[in-house]
């Protein structure tokens, strides 16, 4: 009996061991290309999403995060995850809008006043409608994390009046709202991707760039220039989205989870950038970096100058983006009544 016991253990604990690496075969791998580097908080927000998506689904999800811009940058990745060769990507709306140009309307410059606004906007005015327009261009938007706040940093001097960027050679996103922005500041931009930006900078094809502090430093943007301003100019979230055919193809529990548990702690990766800006500054000022604000009249100089980009748009884009700056401005004023 004893041994009919042992023999019947062993048999128990093969096909369980079987089972677990059928399941471990089975898993399902979604590859997340970003270009944020290691040990930055967005690179930790994805070890946690992969933490909490692997554990919530009990191993049937895989989650590989490809940091630094390995698979390419922000906007090829957005492409190709659109086309269906990687199932997720991590990018700045800048990018994001490369293919939804319905994303635009957010980085319009000087529409949000701080962090507050644009967190009460995008998560409770323009997230459902804009779910729509990521499924318009074979995108399924996950969740919300952020870039930031956008500054102006130069190789030549400060940067605090609007004349002070006439005819000056600045780097651009490659988005249709930032070099709109450049032209009506009177710069002579170029739209150049974020992986040559710092090659850009130190053979002079550019002598200045704009940027939240976050990445500028990561990304070592900021050895490159002599001087910052801190103008906050541009708020710029970051979303991660999926390929649709792909994710309309997972059982619905595992939708669920991709999307849940990215909602569950974008609060958290959003507090977690916000935190850290002071010491962002102070690395600026360690490497030399000269720090300046925009004063209150130079501030709406700045904001007189690019409301043509806004006006531009409402003239230009499609009914929809449209319609997403209206929720926009309706949420802002909704905001600012509190």
């Amino acid at each position: 009996m004893t041994r009919t016991l042992v023999a019947t253990c062993a048999i128990l604990a093969t096909t369980l061991a079987a089972q677990a690496s059928a399941l471990a075969d089975d898993a399902i791998e979604v590859t997340i290309a970003t270009v944020a580097p290691a040990k930055t908080p967005w690179a930790e927000l994805l070890t946690k999403y992969k933490t909490n998506v692997e554990a919530k689904s009990g191993g049937r999800l895989k989650i590989k995060v490809k940091l630094n811009g390995t698979l390419g940058d922000e906007n090829a990745t957005v492409r190709m995850v659109a086309r269906g060769r990687i199932e997720g990507v991590a990018a700045s709306s800048g990018a994001m809008a490369s293919l939804v140009p319905e994303m635009e309307a957010i980085e319009l410059p000087f529409l949000f006043r701080n962090a507050k606004e644009a967190d009460y906007v995008i998560d409770n005015h323009i997230t459902k409608p804009l779910e729509a327009r990521f499924r318009d261009h074979d995108l399924v938007l996950g969740f919300w994390s952020e870039n930031g706040f956008r500054h102006l940093a130069s190789n030549w001097g400060p940067i605090e009046t609007v004349d002070d960027l006439k005819g000056r050679k600045m780097r651009s996103q490659e988005n249709a709202v930032h070099l709109a922005m450049w032209k009506a500041l009177k710069a002579s931009a170029q739209a150049i991707p974020t992986t040559d930006v710092v090659t850009a900078l130190k053979t002079g094809t550019v002598e200045g760039y704009d940027q939240a502090l976050l990445y500028a430093v990561v990304a070592n943007w900021y050895t490159s220039v002599k001087d910052l301003t801190l103008s906050a100019h541009i708020y710029q979230p970051a979303a991660i989205a999926f390929n649709e055919a792909w994710f309309d193809k997972l059982p619905a529990d595992l939708q669920t989870i991709l999307v849940d548990e990215g909602r569950a702690i974008t609060k958290e990766g959003r507090d977690a950038i916000r935190a850290i800006n002071k010491d962002l500054i102070d690395i600026f000022k360690d490497a030399g970096v000269k720090i300046h604000t925009l004063s209150d009249a130079n501030r709406t100089a700045f904001e007189t100058a690019t409301a043509v980009v806004r006006s531009d748009f409402r003239a230009d884009r499609n009914k929809v983006a449209v319609e997403i700056l209206d929720l926009i401005e309706a949420g802002l004023k909704e905001f600012r009544k509190k």
